[in-house]
């Protein structure tokens, strides 16, 4: 069975119909997950086929884009990047330039449809991801920076659904991986001690990191938050 399968995408720019890859379930089991929900895979990475890009005027989208563009969207769209596009197909196998190019893609549609901020910080997140694939730090932190402002943008703005505690838990680990250690302890911190939060995976989670964070410290000889020494016997 190949890796790989084709499904039908309709423009949601110009109409047209086209094709984009996908990998199949049976093929994205990792064999090892970052802290932040990075997953590495032996050989196809399924982040590669998120974004669905048309060939025709270069529309990027990912599943959880609205289906909807309107008029003045689409002509900033076309002054943009529309008008400049020469036809390109990513319906095949993707390369890591490819993946980083269709991400780009997919960023700067949604920022011109105005697209949810969760959206956006997905992308922002994959983006970071991308780069540390390639071990490039400066640019993998720089994407994680606007990933979790982002996030945060979310957290403030979107109402409180059953995943707001893996959101306060990510927020949480950008800010430790950021160096942001008093920021971090603080958002694990609501997760471990709001007693509305059912979700024992994500406060076990909270718990690990907010060890990890005091280690972090410590290594670092930051003096620990008052917030840190408060919930130390309790986390």
């Amino acid at each position: 069975m190949e890796p790989l399968f084709l499904v039908n995408i309709n423009c949601i720019n110009c109409e047209n119909s086209f094709k984009s890859s996908r990998v199949r379930p049976s093929f994205k089991k990792p064999y090892s997950k970052d802290t932040d929900f990075y997953s590495y895979y032996k050989e196809f990475n399924p982040d590669y086929y998120i974004v669905r890009v048309c060939p025709f005027c270069g529309f990027a989208t990912t599943e959880h884009t609205e289906n909807k563009l309107s008029k003045e969207q689409k002509i900033v769209f076309k002054e943009k990047l529309g008008s400049q596009w020469t036809m390109r197909d990513y319906g095949g196998e993707r390369t890591w330039d490819d993946a980083m190019q269709t991400m780009k893609l997919a960023l700067l549609c949604c920022q011109i449809k105005e697209e949810k901020p969760r959206v956006i910080a997905g992308i922002l997140h994959h983006i970071s991801w991308l780069h540390r694939a390639k071990a490039d730090k400066v640019n993998e932190l720089r994407f994680m920076k606007f990933a979790l402002d982002a996030y945060v943008q979310v957290y403030e703005t979107e109402p409180m659904d059953l995943n707001n505690a893996r959101l306060m838990y990510l927020i949480g680990e950008l800010n430790r991986r950021l160096g942001n250690y008093s920021d971090a302890v603080r958002w694990f911190t609501r997760v471990i001690q709001d007693k509305r939060i059912m979700d024992a995976s994500m406060i076990k989670a909270c718990r690990e990191q907010w060890a990890a964070t005091r280690e972090d410290m410590i290594a670092a000889k930051i003096e620990l938050p008052d917030e840190m020494k408060q919930t130390e016997k309790k986390a």
